[in-house]
């Protein structure tokens, strides 16, 4: 079998493919631009390749992001959207990465990033599969809380929305939202909040 082909086969079973795993089986990325060329693969990010013919999911670019960033975590308006809890529709993947991290500097992938750290990075984190491709993905009670975290940079009225449509939707329970809460040092924030959900 031409390396060709064992590109193609391997982008066929998997959907999207990075770069680093071709010439981990000893195939040099020249292929992977040759079948770029000719319209088999399609290069969605710097390193990373979606086969032609793939069937794309609504969560296309969560994957593709997880195959993009694996150290990165899905979170706020990403994160709300993949569970169904927002009216609102990121143009951007909304991503939680190490403080220490640099963000990916190809702009294929339109990502906004959040940095986070320690116990607030680690805690709440959830995999999920889409398409092939395990997604990290904050849990719903972490993601609401995170919204009070960076209501700044998301909004207060969106912060609010997702908190009224988890506890009317019953996916969270007050005691989660609360530990995830002095996890993230909003306790005070999202105290009041809490106490009129009661």
């Amino acid at each position: 079998m031409s390396k060709t082909q064992q590109v193609l086969d391997y982008a066929r079973e998997k959907g999207i493919i990075r770069a680093k795993d071709i010439e981990a089986q000893g195939i040099h990325r020249q292929y992977l631009k040759r079948l770029e060329q000719q319209g088999l693969l399609i290069r969605s990010a710097r390193g990373i390749y979606t086969f032609a013919e793939a069937e794309i999911t609504e969560g296309h670019t969560l994957a593709e992001t997880a195959k993009r960033v694996p150290s990165g975590v899905i979170c706020l308006l990403s994160a709300l959207s993949f569970y169904g809890l927002t009216t609102q529709a990121p143009f951007e993947v909304w991503l939680a990465i190490p403080h220490k991290h640099r963000p990916p500097k190809d702009n294929l992938l339109p990502l906004k990033i959040v940095y986070m750290s320690g116990k607030s990075l680690c805690e709440g984190v959830e995999e999920h599969l889409i398409e092939g491709v395990n997604v990290r993905v904050y849990s719903l009670a972490k993601t609401v809380v995170d919204c009070f975290k960076f209501r700044n940079k998301i909004g207060l009225d969106v912060a609010l929305e997702a908190l009224r449509e988890c506890w009317r939707e019953r996916r969270c329970s007050i005691d989660e939202l609360w530990d995830y809460a002095k996890i993230c040092r909003v306790h005070n924030v999202i105290r009041p909040y809490l106490n009129s959900l009661k």
